[in-house]
């Protein structure tokens, strides 16, 4: 999966979806000075051939996107053409970046042929006078527009009604209340120390109680919040727990888009792969899906784990193979073989799991 043109500026798995037919499919994308390529996988290769190509000048990128439900971590890419091209990554550190690179690119395209000085978009700085927070509370509960509110897992709990901190600083850059992910902060936690929103669940509860006043709100995935209960207009937070919540609890130590190796037709496919502590879980989903619930996954407890040397193709697995395989065979017997995109990437993830085991 390794690239040889010294061109590329970034490469890796996203998740597009068709223009036709608006399904989502896994594709491997190479970031170029002028474009964007894609290519599929087949039989764990990748096709010689690109299957398109998105060129970057004087496109406009919108990151975050959150038009789609069950997609949070979707950016989109608008041509000078107006073809819009919407890509989804597997964090959103790897969105961000994603969007960060290409926009990057978009800049030099404009600036090559521009004599004009250029221009400084996020130039201002993170000031929240004049804001009327009520206004941005009204907008945040409208039910076409506002923040999607959907159930979260933390420490075996599932929680109803309620929305996770990156969300929040997601949902107010995209509606251009904030400039920025640090001005979102900022205007979150002013929501919070008035009383707008509240906290949910330990990550939350916790860094309300330790942080200074500039960091009352936390933008991550894992911190969980809801609207105040005196201002219960779209539900309140309901708890439940069960035993595949307890799974999917842990603490989140690794996300990526990794290739796996079916167990009864033993073909290759790209699943969103989650690497969890406490309890140690390693869980894999579907990125063509919008089903948030992992089509798989198995304790950590017991499992090993090991490398797979690239000559030839190693017992047990079938396809024209591109190398980064290992192993993982857990308590149970169960062997599952794996290709990252990289070798460091096979490394990495090894060594995150064996810490789990």
């Amino acid at each position: 999966m390794d690239s040889n043109r010294t061109a590329a500026l970034r490469e890796g798995f996203l998740v597009k979806r068709g223009h036709l037919v608006h399904n989502w499919k896994a594709r491997w994308f190479v970031l170029m000075p002028d474009k964007l390529l894609y290519y599929k996988y087949e039989g764990g290769k990748r096709d010689s051939s690109q299957r398109g190509k998105i060129m970057l000048k004087d496109c406009e990128i919108t990151c975050p996107y959150l038009e789609y439900e069950n997609r949070p971590l979707v950016f989109k890419v608008k041509t000078k053409n107006c073809v819009e091209h919407f890509l989804e990554a597997c964090s959103r550190e790897e969105r961000d970046d994603w969007a960060s690179d290409i926009t990057a690119a978009v800049d030099r395209l404009r600036f090559a042929h521009d004599d004009d000085t250029p221009v400084n978009h996020k130039e201002s700085e993170a000031k929240l006078h004049n804001i009327d927070l009520t206004k941005v509370l009204d907008s945040m509960y409208d039910v076409h527009s506002g923040i999607n509110m959907s159930y979260h897992v933390e420490q075996g709990s599932t929680y109803s009604n309620c929305f996770s901190g990156s969300a929040v600083v997601d949902w107010l850059v995209f509606m251009n209340l904030a400039l920025n992910r640090a001005e979102a902060v900022t205007l979150a936690s002013a929501l919070l120390e008035e009383g707008f929103l509240r906290t949910v669940g330990h990550r939350s509860v916790e860094a309300l109680r330790t942080a200074g006043l500039s960091e009352l709100f936390v933008d991550d995935s894992t911190a969980l919040y809801s609207f105040s209960d005196n201002l219960k207009k779209r539900g309140s937070v309901k708890v439940e727990t069960s035993l595949s919540a307890v799974e999917l609890s842990g603490s989140v130590v690794k996300r990526g888009f990794l290739m796996k190796q079916g167990h009864r037709r033993k073909n290759w496919k790209v699943r969103l792969f989650v690497l969890r502590s406490e309890p140690a879980f390693l869980h894999y989903y579907d990125p063509t899906k919008d089903d948030v619930s992992p089509v798989g996954g198995f304790s950590l407890h017991g499992c090993l784990v090991s490398s797979l040397k690239d000559n030839g193709v190693p017992s047990g697995v079938k396809g024209n193979i591109q190398g980064n395989l290992f192993k993982i065979i857990t308590h149970t017997n169960t062997h599952y073989f794996i290709q990252a995109p990289s070798l460091q990437e096979k490394m990495d993830w090894i060594d995150a799991i064996k810490e789990q085991t």
